[in-house]
């Protein structure tokens, strides 16, 4: 077992690390307070080969792997969780398209996101319809050589922006899996529109949206896999797309952490700094065995990922434990603060706001308890 970085791993997570204190750091409250997606940062994360690293070669991008996403991921989320999600939640468009797509399709839909920059959007959830992803209301109805739309879909990152989006939708509401596909629609497409969802607890610099699709019309040759294959296409996407909320997620309490180190320094009672108080001491213990076990856990599940190995397993003890762990983070680092990590004058209130959404997206952590469940006793 070796857990040593090679040069181009060290080098890549400095720059992600640089990126985050640069670019998104300093305006990170900013936009938190403002609810806006911040645009520059994405077109500075393309400039410096951060945004979308998984498209393949053979489509123009860099390639990179899981374990390196995750790298990228941890150091971004320690940044803001919010603008991560920008960036992570493209990934988890482009995903559908890297595990149900030809090389044909890959360099269609794909090779444009590396030539400027460009987002991608996975659209599974609806209004009545989250966790239970095989009920889904939307509709594809085949025309000739053209799949029409119909539906509603929400909770949508980066929905409307994104240069297109992965829509599953089914062609028979009581065909259940059998009856899904997955179709690859471009936010140009007539009938294609999108509404904001405003006053989100956290992350609100990351664009959350509700899709509505009109008779939306995309080419057969827009389809992802065969029919039948959209709901496997999902969890085989969602599988994969847990590793990275489970590393932001330690990219959060890494946060949590350094900024409860340095106020425990800073802020004395009873005539000297709390850092000197066990309740304080073990408060910072807890972060660190969190964060080192949260570590090894999403870094296992990602080499797997890469190895080409089973996963489901992994990815959703690392999604679940992670984001927890985070929050728990996130909160005592409140507690050491006192009542200036309730206001905004320090991050960390912040930092309890955006983690929250980690134990729901991607799967809520009760769903992770059925998939490790089910693993355990099938």
């Amino acid at each position: 077992m070796d857990f040593t970085l090679n040069d181009e791993q060290r080098q890549l997570q400095q720059l992600a690390r640089d990126f985050a204190r640069k670019e998104i750091i300093p305006i990170a409250a900013e936009y938190d307070q403002k609810e806006e997606l911040p645009w520059q940062v994405v077109e500075k994360a393309f400039e410096v080969g951060l945004l979308n690293p998984t498209i393949p070669e053979h489509a123009g991008g860099l390639g990179l792997g899981m374990f390196d996403e995750c790298l990228i991921g941890e150091e971004l989320a320690y940044g803001c969780m919010g603008i991560y999600t920008v960036l992570m939640a493209s990934e988890l468009g482009i995903a559908p398209i890297l595990i149900g797509g030809t090389e044909e399709q890959q360099r269609r839909f794909l090779g444009p996101l590396t030539e400027k920059a460009g987002l991608a959007a996975f659209a599974l959830s609806e209004p009545n319809n989250g966790s239970d992803a095989a009920a889904m209301g939307t509709t594809a109805r085949l025309e000739g050589d053209e799949w029409v739309i119909n539906g509603t879909k929400m909770w949508i990152s980066n929905g409307g922006l994104a240069e297109f989006t992965v829509v599953f939708a089914t062609t028979d509401k009581q065909g259940g899996h059998k009856a899904t596909v997955a179709l690859v629609v471009p936010k140009d497409a007539p009938g294609f529109s999108w509404n904001k969802i405003k006053h989100k607890m956290g992350q609100r610099a990351s664009l959350t949206s509700e899709l509505v699709f009109e008779n939306v019309r995309v080419p057969r040759e827009n389809q992802l896999g065969g029919l039948g294959d959209g709901f496997k296409i999902a969890m085989k996407t969602l599988d994969k797309t847990r590793i990275p909320v489970a590393a932001g997620s330690v990219g959060i309490a890494r946060r949590a952490l350094d900024e409860s180190v340095k106020y425990a320094k800073q802020r004395e009672a009873f005539g000297r700094p709390i850092a000197q108080f066990q309740a304080i001491q073990f408060k910072l213990a807890e972060m660190a065995m969190g964060i080192e076990t949260g570590r090894l856990m999403y870094q296992k599940a990602a080499w797997l990922v890469d190895q080409g190995q089973s996963h489901g397993f992994e990815s959703a003890i690392a999604k679940a434990y992670c984001s927890e762990m985070a929050f728990n983070a996130a909160n005592e680092a409140i507690q050491v603060h006192g009542g200036y990590g309730y206001v905004g004058e320090y991050p960390v209130e912040k930092l309890l706001r955006d983690v929250k959404l980690n134990q729901i997206y991607e799967g809520t952590n009760e769903i992770q308890r059925v998939v490790i469940s089910r693993n355990l006793l099938k």
